[in-house]
């Protein structure tokens, strides 16, 4: 059975929401066991944390976008792992992102650029939304990929949004579609 991390930090609980719907995706795959490890407002990781990601099969990496960017939180994560980067801890295990921002756009594609950067620097092996953009005249908020994210899932919670409105379905609905890929693909690696 795959053990599939979820770490993750949420400002304003908008980023949370979307990673239990990562999760939901993961419990829909038979046998993976999520394990969601939620980085406080300190940028702390709860305890045990760092090595039960070197146990776990995969790691989805979840943080919003503010100023263009991870939110100094997540980066404070990712700056704890070096000495497992030195010792290759993390190497050949699978990584996949997501991110949420305000707007449309919010340069999300450059925090998906660094979290997918901070897993090749750990040699691992990165797995994108696999969806195709809902982009016709037809598709709106409520479609899944509406905002047409392949590296990773690229959510929206408008800023005045709580997060019983944010983010939307088809964004939750995306999320959900990743943790099930992820899921698929490390039972598939577990295996073979």
């Amino acid at each position: 059975m795959p053990v599939i991390a979820i770490v993750y930090f949420s400002g304003y609980g908008h980023t949370a929401r979307l990673a239990d719907a990562v999760a939901e995706g993961l419990h829909t795959a038979p046998g993976a066991e999520a394990l969601p490890l939620r980085i406080s407002p300190d940028g702390a990781l709860p305890d045990g944390a760092l090595e039960q990601l070197g146990h776990a099969d995969a790691i989805i990496y979840g943080t919003p976008t503010y100023m263009g960017g991870p939110a100094w939180q997540f980066k404070k994560f990712a700056e704890a792992t070096a000495r497992i980067w030195l010792a290759e801890g993390w190497k050949d295990k699978i990584a996949a992102g997501f991110t949420n921002s305000a707007s449309v756009n919010g340069d999300k594609a450059m925090t998906l650029a660094y979290l997918w950067t901070l897993s090749q620097q750990h040699g691992q092996i990165w797995v994108g939304t696999g969806l195709l953009p809902a982009n016709t005249k037809a598709n709106g908020p409520a479609d899944v990929n509406w905002s047409g994210g392949s590296v990773g899932v690229m959510a929206i919670s408008p800023s005045d949004a709580s997060t019983e409105e944010a983010p939307r379905e088809g964004d939750l609905e995306t999320g959900r579609l990743l943790g099930l890929r992820v899921a698929r693909i490390a039972s598939r690696l577990r295996v073979g």
